[in-house]
């Protein structure tokens, strides 16, 4: 047996079969709370690894853990996790493999076989079975018996025919999801959601539909269509025919980003353990990064598409698309270095002062936010309303074409 599996068990950690667990030489004792119990054939490595009281590693199979940082009564029966950070009492089944950057918030998670990177879960968001869902932030619900849901056997498709992955989706929002008040979402299995999409509080898009379009009014219902005809017309790689959509929930993404991590700031290091709230600014910050990446080689693809355009469509090519491709191309420097610059935008701080007095500190979180009346659940979503339309305001106006 490995001497700092004795060590952890020593100080109270349940390993099981202690022999078969492997402990790497860069992991901090001290991350490892008491009471994590770890089940035979875990691997848990990473500097950066932090597990709370509660957290049950392997109940189902092997779980190999990598940088990542749980709260208390973190359940991972089985599969990959990678530079992520889970709150309390998030669960996932047999199979997952949970890669870079992704944020799964209290009492969310999914069965076996998902699939995520970089990926947002808010409270209560629950995935079904043999799901990939990767690049999106998902919220609605107001508990365990009222959550937002995605069935089995869905996919965020978050790759283009024209090889870029500036493909985020919103399906919720941040201002108004961090309030736990809002309507669930329904995504119904069989189906899938083609990014860059947003999808609005109270939407049910029944199973087995492929969703392509944003869907920006509340409550609505997507039912099942006839099938038809596969469509079948020339393609040509590399033009993209929806420039001002992508583009704009793109920035809208990370908005919503910019005022997730001002809600860590400034209300979630309120109640979680210093260890989370560190985490999840890095990665946080980091999924940022990767936002802007990704719109960095989108707009790259441009010049080619806009050639190519011009060339197969000549006379009916759409000047406002042309003049879109052009403007985004020669603004886009400029709009990087304002989007680096609008990270820290804080908004009205106001706002988030008048919240504060209000915010119960006494309780856990969810109780705390919970235990808010309307007005004051408006002020705090307002609040960070005023941010992701400050950032949003602040680039589209730069782009005239867009409007």
């Amino acid at each position: 047996m490995d001497d700092r599996v004795a060590q952890l068990m020593a100080r109270g950690v349940e390993v099981l079969n202690p022999a078969t667990v492997t402990l790497g030489r860069e992991v901090d004792l001290n991350r490892i709370a008491p009471g994590v119990v770890i089940h035979p054939g875990c691997r848990i490595l990473g500097a950066g690894t932090w597990l709370a009281e509660g957290a049950e590693l392997g109940r189902e199979a092997p779980v190999t853990i990598e940088n990542c940082r749980l709260a208390k009564n973190v359940k991972l029966a089985g599969g990959y996790f990678r530079e992520s950070v889970l709150l309390e009492d998030a669960s996932f089944g047999s199979g997952a493999q949970v890669r870079e950057h992704c944020l799964i918030e209290e009492q969310a998670g999914g069965a076996h076989a998902v699939g995520l990177k970089q990926t947002i879960l808010m409270p209560f968001v629950t995935l079904g079975s043999l799901i990939n869902f990767c690049d999106c932030l998902m919220s609605g619900g107001t508990s365990r018996k009222d959550h937002s849901e995605v069935g089995s056997s869905y996919i965020h498709f978050n790759f283009t025919p024209n090889q870029d992955k500036a493909t985020p989706s919103l399906i919720g929002d941040v201002a108004k999801g961090v309030m736990l008040r809002e309507r669930p979402i329904f995504l119904g299995g069989q189906g899938g959601l083609v990014g860059p999409s947003r999808i609005a509080y109270g939407s049910v898009i029944a199973a087995g539909i492929i969703m392509r379009e944003n869907l920006t009014e509340e409550n609505r219902l997507i039912g099942a269509v006839a099938a038809g005809e596969p469509r079948d017309q020339q393609f040509v790689p590399g033009i993209y025919w929806k420039v001002k959509a992508k583009f704009i929930n793109n920035v809208n993404y990370i908005a919503n980003l910019i005022a997730l991590t001002r809600w860590y700031e400034s209300v979630r290091a309120l109640f979680l353990d210093q260890a989370l709230v560190d985490g999840a600014l890095k990665l946080l910050n980091a999924a940022i990064d990767e936002r802007l990446k990704r719109l960095d080689e989108f707009v790259a693809k441009l010049p080619v598409s806009l050639e190519l355009y011009q060339l197969h469509l000549r006379h009916i090519a759409s000047e406002s698309l042309v003049k879109q491709k052009q403007e985004l191309l020669a603004a886009w420097p400029r709009l990087r270095e304002e989007l680096e610059g609008l990270r820290a935008y804080r908004g009205d701080e106001r706002l988030l002062e008048v919240f504060l007095e209000r915010l119960p500190q006494r309780l856990d979180y969810l109780s705390a936010i919970r235990s808010l009346d309307t007005e004051s659940r408006e002020i705090g979503s307002w609040w960070l309303m005023v941010i992701v339309n400050h950032v949003n305001q602040q680039i589209r106006k730069q782009l005239p074409s867009f409007v």
